[in-house]
């Protein structure tokens, strides 16, 4: 399909306000930039970059963009549901309102997670459960002889990593606590910081955070974890997540320890081992860095694999579209 994807407003100067960036990514796929105050305000921006008013798809990641829905006519109108936004920290009542608006006009939703899937299926009677997949290919360049980032070409080994966004679904505690007790493990936290500030973050000498890093970059980090790990918080807000790292320290190769979020319990608890406490996370590290053979758990993570891909969720996906439309 011809895919226009509308980002989120951004900034610009005043002569600049009610225009946008438009990014010819390929022939398939536009992105457009807005750049106007508000999402409310991005309807004025698109006639100038859509000429026709009638669109076979409404595709919705946020409910937020719910205004958008007065500004085109939609054949199909989906909700690819990545998040139960009710239990959001400091969730706005304009945005539960929003998701209802939308799950209410909504053709067809779609969940990141079984949890979530249990959640939004009392809500909708044409709810599908798309857990994440994975880039196999892409994070499995872990596993090749490629150079490590000069960043951390030189740090202090073992290491525990973590790639993704740092915010409230962190359990922070458990992170400063294992961190002390393991001086000798590097702590490496890739990713940016969302609704935290780094005030709210644990000081250790050996917790490094690094900020943000591209896409293309994530494989030669994970290449140096001796143990990836998934230290959330147990909250609110991780109660219908299923983190999509899983798959890609599977599809890496790294050995995996995680709190006891649901989806992941569910899903991966004969591979992925399981904690609760500083010291139950502690005693999990030592004993994958004292495995001497990996070769069964590297078995069964190409049974996982061979299992999912970002292809066959498409693939299921326009299967469910093309149906409903008929």
């Amino acid at each position: 399909m011809k895919v226009l994807f509308i980002e989120e407003p951004i900034s610009y100067s005043d002569e600049e306000e009610n225009l946008g960036n438009l990014l010819i990514i390929t022939e398939s796929l536009h992105v457009l930039q807005p750049k106007v105050r508000n999402i409310e305000e991005i309807e004025k921006v698109i006639p100038k970059y859509v000429k026709n008013q009638n669109v076979s798809i409404g595709w919705f990641y946020s409910a937020s963009f719910t205004p958008l829905l007065n500004s085109l006519n939609f054949g199909i109108v989906i909700y690819d549901c990545m998040d139960e936004l009710s239990l959001f920290k400091d969730a706005s009542h304009e945005l539960l309102n929003q998701e209802k608006k939308l799950m209410a006009v909504a053709d067809i939703v779609f969940t990141g997670g079984k949890s979530l899937y249990d959640a939004k299926k009392e809500y909708h009677s044409n709810v599908y459960c798309f857990p994440s997949s994975v880039d196999e290919p892409h994070f499995a360049q872990a596993l090749k002889d490629i150079e490590l980032p000069s960043d951390i070409a030189d740090i202090q080994t073992p290491v525990a990593g973590y790639i993704g966004v740092i915010d409230e679904r962190l359990d922070l505690s458990l992170l400063h606590d294992t961190a002390k007790l393991l001086p000798e493990v590097s702590f490496i936290m890739v990713g940016p910081l969302a609704k935290i500030s780094e005030d709210d973050l644990p000081k250790l000498k050996n917790i490094i955070y690094l900020g943000m890093r591209s896409y293309e970059q994530l494989p030669a980090y994970l290449k140096a974890f001796d143990v990836a790990i998934m230290p959330f918080a147990l909250n609110a807000s991780t109660k219908y997540i299923s983190p999509t790292k899983t798959l890609e320290y599977i599809a890496a190769g790294a050995p995996i320890i995680s709190t006891k979020i649901k989806d992941v319990v569910s899903d991966y608890s004969s591979c992925v081992t399981l904690v609760e406490t500083s010291e139950e996370f502690v005693h999990a590290i030592a004993t994958v860095l004292n495995l001497t053979d990996p070769t069964a758990l590297q078995m069964e993570y190409q049974e996982i694999l061979k299992k999912t891909s970002w292809d066959a969720t498409v693939n299921r996906m326009q299967s469910i579209i093309e149906t409903y439309a008929v």
